[in-house]
């Protein structure tokens, strides 16, 4: 069960696109194993969209894998996000890794696009299976209470044979959504001890479904500084993150050393995870950078390390 580390973005905490594609190149050149873009159309500060920020990744980048943590299967037309994650994954060698859930309940991306979330996770359920079948036929056909599709096609198909479908989400609907379609399992904000019988109840539905996710296609993410409580835009991040998820941001976020992020990630290893989407803090493009480079330089070697001492094992 190899652990990776990606970084993700939820805003958008550069001063311009140069700044970004600097922070990119550092990821892309450092080891990192994946960049994750969260997936927000409506806000009053900078996000950027996720599936234009896949495209961008795939041009400018070589090496690093990506994905949207995770597109709201909800909100979007699902053959069009089929067609975009193929062409994404064809023209980038292979190296998407998309990922779906429902969207958020409380988002204003709803009523902005004149919808409801209400009967969402319908909505994304056979959304998921028109995405799937596009990827997996060379003909595909559907007809459910939301879409009718009849004999469609893509092509170029997506590089990657098996293109993967991360699922995020931890209620029961989810963990049978994931049981049902995904190859992996995103969580969300959810703490160690509640990750460990998310993961073993996705893995019960699975086998009763004659189904298996792979181990090391479980992940979830975190807020990582390296410094201290009061640095920087701390503060502020951990009131919206506790105004939002109604949860104590100080087992949430690992703050301190290199040893107090590698202590939360054994934390949510020990409990089935493998995967990770870190979310650097910082209040502009020097913190940005800084705060990735310590990750680069101190943890991401740690992370090497262990992974040789399984392989050994």
């Amino acid at each position: 069960m190899a652990v990776g580390v990606g970084l993700g973005l939820a805003d958008f905490p550069f001063s311009d696109e140069r700044a970004f594609w600097r922070w990119v190149d550092l990821c892309e050149e450092g080891g990192v194993d994946s960049l994750w873009q969260t997936d927000r159309l409506v806000s009053t500060v900078p996000h950027l969209e996720c599936m234009s920020v896949m495209a961008a990744l795939a041009g400018r980048t070589r090496r690093i894998k990506f994905g949207m943590n995770v597109a709201s299967a909800g909100l979007r037309e699902p053959v069009l996000l089929a067609k975009q994650c193929a062409t994404i994954d064809y023209l980038s060698g292979g190296r998407l890794l998309p990922a779906f859930g429902v969207g958020s309940p409380i988002a204003p991306d709803w009523g902005a696009m004149g919808l409801t979330s209400q009967g969402s996770g319908a909505v994304a359920d056979e959304a998921l299976d028109i995405i799937a079948g596009l990827w997996r036929e060379q003909s595909f056909s559907y007809a459910g209470k939301h879409f009718t599709i009849k004999d469609a096609s893509i092509a170029p198909r997506p590089r990657q044979k098996d293109l993967p479908m991360w699922i995020g989400g931890s209620s029961k609907v989810a963990i049978r959504r994931t049981a049902r379609i995904g190859t992996g399992w995103q969580a969300g904000s959810e703490l160690p001890e509640e990750v460990a019988p998310v993961v073993a109840a996705i893995r019960e539905e699975a086998a009763a479904r004659g189904r298996r996710i792979d181990d090391d296609h479980y992940g979830t993410g975190f807020h990582f500084r390296f410094g201290g409580w009061d640095d920087g835009d701390l503060p502020k991040r951990m009131g919206a993150f506790a105004k939002r998820t109604k949860r104590d941001p100080r087992r949430h976020f690992a703050v301190g050393d290199a040893g107090a992020i590698l202590t939360r990630i054994e934390e949510y290893v020990a409990a089935g995870i493998s995967k990770f989407v870190l979310r650097p803090t910082g209040t502009g493009d020097a913190e940005m950078i800084e705060q990735t480079k310590r990750l680069i330089a101190e943890v991401i070697p740690e992370i090497e390390r262990i992974n040789a001492r399984q392989k050994v094992l």
